[in-house]
C-alpha cells in the first residue's frame, strides 16, 4: 500500500468525528449526475474511493445494491463503518486498490483525488474499471466572492504547506496520460445551513493541515475563526448561517 501523506494520515485520524459533523452535504442534482453521467443504477458496480466517513456513501447508497468503500485511514473507516454497517469499507489507497481486475462499473471520489492524482492512481483505477467505465471526481468548492469565505481562506492558507489542494489545480496534470480522458465539468450551487460552529468551526478544524496542527497553533486558528464569526456583520448574533460553495462534478471516461 502506497504511503499516505502526512497531514491526511494525522490529521483525519485525530479530526474524524469533527469531519463528519463539519462537512457540507452535497445538492441533490448531484444525484440526478451520478445515474446520466457515471451510469448509476441499481445494478451498477461502484467503488467510493477515498471514502472517508461515509459523508458521499450516504448519496451513493440509494442509487446502488453493489456499492464498496475503500478509506486508507483507520480511524475514518471506523467512523464511517458506525454510519453505514451495511455498506463494506475495505483498507486501500488509490495506487493499490483490493480489488480484481475489470470488476467495477464506476469509481467515485469525493474531495479526495487531490491527495493521489498521479499516473499510477489513473492506472490502477483503469484496472478495476470495465472496459467504458467511468470516474467521477467531487469537490465542494468554497465561494470566495462572499467577503468572509475569502478572510477564512486567508486565515488557514498560511499552514498549507506541501499538503495537497484542489484550487492548485495540480490534480488536472494526470490526466495527459492513457488510462482516462480529459475530465468533463458540471456546477452545482449548494449552501451548507448551519450553526457556526459546525458549518464554520467544526469544518475548518477537520481540515487536513489544520487538524494535524500543534495544539497551540490549533488554538490560535480557532481563536481567528470564533473572532471572525463574532465581528463580521453577516455571522454575529445569528443562530444559523448558510455557507455558500460551489460543487464541481468532474466526468471522466475510461480510455480502452
Amino acid at each position: 500500500m502506497s504511503v499516505v501523506h502526512k497531514a491526511a494520515q494525522v490529521g483525519f485520524s485525530t479530526q474524524a468525528g469533527t469531519y463528519t459533523q463539519g462537512r457540507p452535504d452535497y445538492p441533490h442534482e448531484l444525484s440526478l449526475w451520478l445515474k446520466r453521467m457515471l451510469g448509476i443504477n441499481e445494478q451498477t458496480s461502484v467503488v467510493d474511493l477515498g471514502a472517508g466517513t461515509g459523508k458521499f456513501t450516504r448519496l451513493l447508497s440509494p442509487l446502488t445494491r453493489h456499492l464498496t468503500a475503500v478509506e486508507p485511514v483507520e480511524a475514518m473507516r471506523l467512523e464511517f463503518a458506525k454510519a453505514l454497517p451495511d455498506t463494506p469499507v475495505m483498507p486501500g489507497t488509490a495506487e493499490a486498490l483490493p480489488l480484481p481486475d475489470n470488476t467495477v462499473d464506476a469509481v467515485v471520489c469525493a474531495q479526495a483525488f487531490h491527495w493521489f492524482a498521479n499516473q499510477a492512481a489513473l492506472a490502477e483505477i483503469h484496472r478495476v474499471l470495465k472496459p467504458g467505465g467511468r470516474l467521477g471526481l467531487i469537490w465542494n468548492v468554497r465561494d470566495e466572492s462572499v467577503d468572509w469565505v475569502a478572510e477564512i481562506t486567508r486565515i488557514i492558507t498560511p499552514y498549507e504547506g506541501d499538503t495537497p489542494r484542489f484550487h492548485t489545480g495540480q490534480w488536472r496534470l494526470p490526466f495527459n496520460g492513457p488510462h482516462f480522458a480529459a475530465p468533463e465539468l458540471s456546477c452545482f450551487t449548494y449552501g451548507h445551513v448551519g450553526p457556526a460552529e459546525t458549518v464554520i468551526m467544526n469544518r475548518f478544524l477537520s481540515v487536513s493541515f489544520i487538524a494535524a496542527l500543534p495544539d497551540a497553533e490549533k488554538a490560535v486558528v480557532a481563536e481567528q475563526l470564533r473572532d471572525l464569526i463574532k465581528t463580521h456583520p453577516a455571522l454575529r448574533g445569528r443562530d444559523s448561517i448558510e455557507f455558500p460553495y460551489q460543487t464541481q462534478a468532474y466526468l471522466c471516461r475510461r480510455l480502452d
